[in-house]
């Protein structure tokens, strides 16, 4: 049953991607790990991650023959948690201090406090001290909803816990559900690329510009470094992730660009220029504000494969609003739906990150989607995805939940090789997936935020 439910999701993925429906066939699962949870989480890991290798692998088959995939329920379990395990030295923690769930007048809400910015918002609206204590004093006076809105108009990062029947009645939850799980616009047309893959580095010579931060879309373009691409990685002057840097920037290179400056915004435009692709995760407004919209960057580099994400979906009254995972588990009804699974008296969210990290395999494989399009001359590609309708993917298949104990990693799991990384030396896990004659592995070690020019190699 479960093989069944995971080929299930992987076929509604390459729907979504446009492949052959032969490419699900050449996928194989394997082994019995999965991650405790009413939901199908093992399952949607395994399928997201062999949906973006079997992209790969239908781009190898351009110029060879199409290599097959397997992808083990462990490994892609794995790597929906924590890829990197440091040795002699300990990562932070990602969550700031006032973080987390408190009961409101009325129910439960979430507060994401992670950014300095989206914790002076949340505070500024409490008025009160940074204490875990103090805070869950003062949202105990609000009603989720109100509290919520309050706390979102003041550029911060709240969710109301809801339950499933309550998404799909609110309007922005009808919205996704009315949105396909990606979202393709094909802005011109005749572009061919005179690049060509090969099978031992199928993304080797592919420019990929990274605006993202934690996690789906640092996730992408982490499986995009595996299979050779060139990623430059850009962030702020002033932007850090201690907790999480570590673990995605394998394969990257990473620099700073201030786009609120016109040297800034010009650097931008050079390296946009002389991209492939392009994922970013800023609000849909974002980009457009300073001078980069989607045509744009189209007339930038005629032919760029444009790969988006939004956490809340590209429509409905949230389009635009601020999110993360845990916020949309909240939202969606996946922490109530666990609340209940356990017959708990606080929200049960998913045991790892899954909406990220899918979303992420999602990213990435509508990127490689896009190379065979432009390598094939069957246009350009752009699509966006969001965190709500991966949510949504999910939550269709509740009805296979797993109470098993997942192991946590083992010497076996881990490859042979030390990863000296800019923090010190670590351990990594082995691929996540396997496709034929192609191997998964990353020439750059993780690397600090800034350590890099913003330029391609020549």
């Amino acid at each position: 049953m479960s093989n069944d439910v995971t080929q299930s999701m992987l076929d509604s993925i390459l729907v979504a991607l446009d492949l052959p429906d032969e490419a699900g066939s050449r996928v194989t699962f394997s082994g019995e790990d999965r991650l405790p949870s009413c939901f199908p989480v093992s399952e949607l890991a395994a399928a997201s991650i062999g949906a973006a290798a079997t992209t790969v692998s239908e781009l190898v088959g351009l110029f060879s023959a199409v290599p097959p995939v397997s992808v083990s329920y462990r490994s892609a379990s794995l790597w929906f948690g924590w890829s990197i395990q440091p040795l002699g030295w300990e990562l932070p923690s990602p969550w700031d201090s006032i973080a987390g769930d408190y009961k409101s007048s009325d129910g439960w809400i979430k507060l994401h406090t992670n950014a300095p910015h989206h914790r002076a918002a949340a505070l500024s609206v409490l008025d009160c001290e940074p204490t875990r204590e103090a805070v869950a004093e003062k949202v105990e006076t609000w009603r989720g909803d109100e509290l919520e809105d309050a706390i979102v108009a003041a550029g911060g990062c709240a969710a109301r816990l809801r339950s499933g029947a309550e998404w799909a009645a609110h309007p922005q939850g009808k919205a996704v559900t009315a949105e396909p799980l990606i979202i393709w616009t094909t802005p011109s047309n005749g572009i061919v690329s005179e690049w060509r893959s090969s099978p031992a580095r199928p993304l080797s010579g592919l420019r990929v510009l990274d605006l993202t931060r934690v996690l789906a879309g640092p996730v992408a373009t982490r499986f995009l470094a595996g299979y050779g691409a060139d990623v430059l990685r850009v962030d702020p002057p002033e932007w850090d992730e201690p907790g999480v840097i570590p673990e995605v920037t394998l394969g990257k290179r990473c620099a700073r660009l201030d786009l609120k400056t016109v040297s800034g915004r010009d650097s931008f435009k050079r390296l946009l220029g002389e991209a492939d692709i392009l994922i970013h995760g800023y609000r849909s407004d974002a980009l457009e504000g300073i001078g980069f919209s989607a045509a744009e960057r189209q007339a930038i580099r005629p032919g760029l494969i444009d790969i988006s994400l939004d956490a809340y979906g590209h429509s409905g009254p949230w389009a635009r609003r601020r999110g993360f995972d845990s916020l949309v588990q909240f939202s969606s009804g996946i922490a109530s739906a666990g609340m209940d699974w356990q017959n708990a008296d606080t929200p049960v969210s998913l045991p790892v990150q899954a909406l990220d990290h899918a979303t992420g395999y999602l990213l990435a494989a509508a990127a490689v989607r896009g190379v065979i399009a432009r390598t094939t001359g069957s246009g350009t590609l752009c699509a966006r995805v969001s965190l709500a309708r991966t949510a949504k993917l999910l939550v269709d298949y509740k009805g296979s939940p797993s109470n098993a104990e997942f192991a946590p990693p083992i010497d076996e799991d881990f490859a042979a090789a030390v990863e000296q990384t800019d923090w010190g030396p670590a351990r990594r896990l082995l691929p996540p997936v396997n496709i034929a004659s192609t191997p998964m592995n990353w020439t750059r070690p993780a690397t600090k935020l800034g350590s890099s020019t913003a330029g391609w190699i020549a």
